[in-house]
């Protein structure tokens, strides 16, 4: 509004039809003009990216198949529940997750002996819940409609064997992708507040990827263009005790959301952590070359 009122200042107009017209015309010519705040986006591109990121075809699309197999965490473990679920189905547990039994074959399956000696050294895994990511990614199955609670089992859906027989896992992706972004609560892995703007920004944090990923990059990167983007975020974020403040919270929950459970999750980027450090919050991060073929942009 401020640079609208500049041009507007020494203008005469013969009516208020006319200068609401002058008004009207800088106001979309603005719109569609790149933002340097959005990284080569107009603020008219980010309103489509945040609102309608898969009925924008005129900017962006995602193929319902690949032409390769993924490779990505998500598939790994898709393709091991699959396996267990089999023709058979498994029966779950009076809490509706999977067996004890099934998530330790598929932990040693995931991680191989000798991570998965190092990840039980205290404790063997109990529950599906201490399994993360296998148990988001049965989550993530369900609400794709690939896998079903049928008759006290789980089974796999008549469109994930249509798809694993007719594509294999390059045609199940696709629907993982969609319902990660659309259905998963992004919230669900950790304990902050929700801030929903996190997972619907997840095209733009891709629109960064894709342009700044090909080299290494520290996810504080990352993190100071999504608070640039979106610097009213930081008002609704509450602080967590006298330690974390609000920035500090809308940075973290960015990086873990977006970056580790999404990104690298999904097998669009790949994460490097210093391992003399590594609990440190901040680590390198570039795409890998799936990012490129699941989400075609057009801009």
């Amino acid at each position: 509004m401020a640079e609208l009122k500049k041009q507007l200042e020494g203008m005469d107009f013969n009516s208020l039809e006319d200068a609401n017209l002058f008004a009207g015309q800088f106001m979309r010519q603005s719109n569609q003009a790149p933002n340097d705040d959005f990284h080569g986006l107009s603020s008219e591109q980010m309103h489509r990216f945040l609102y309608f990121p898969f009925e924008s075809p005129h900017l962006v699309s995602f193929p319902t198949r690949l032409d390769i197999l993924p490779q990505a965490p998500v598939i790994s473990l898709f393709k091991l529940l699959c396996d267990a679920i089999g023709d058979s189905g498994l029966k779950p547990t009076a809490t509706g997750n999977l067996q004890r039994k099934t998530c330790r074959d598929i932990a040693l399956a995931f991680w191989g002996a000798e991570k998965y000696g190092e990840k039980s050294r205290y404790g063997e895994i109990r529950s599906e819940p201490e399994f993360v990511d296998l148990h988001v990614t049965r989550l993530l199955a369900e609400s794709a409609g690939l896998v079903r609670n049928y008759k006290g089992k789980f089974i796999l859906g008549k469109d994930c064997r249509k798809l694993l027989a007719e594509y294999g896992l390059a045609g199940v992706y696709p629907r993982l992708f969609q319902a990660f972004a659309l259905k998963f609560n992004w919230a669900f892995r950790d304990r902050y507040q929700a801030i929903p703007m996190t997972q619907q920004s997840f095209l733009f944090t891709l629109h960064l990827l894709r342009r700044y990923g090909t080299t290494w990059r520290s996810s504080t990167f990352y993190e100071d263009c999504f608070l640039t983007a979106f610097p009213q975020l930081l008002r609704e974020i509450r602080p967590l005790g006298d330690y974390f403040s609000p920035e500090t919270v809308l940075r973290r929950c960015y990086s873990l959301r977006c970056l580790e459970n999404f990104a690298e999750f999904m097998g669009l980027a790949e994460i490097d952590r210093d391992p003399a450090d590594r609990y440190a919050d901040a680590f390198r991060i570039r795409k890998l070359p799936l990012l490129e073929l699941i989400v075609l942009f057009r801009h």
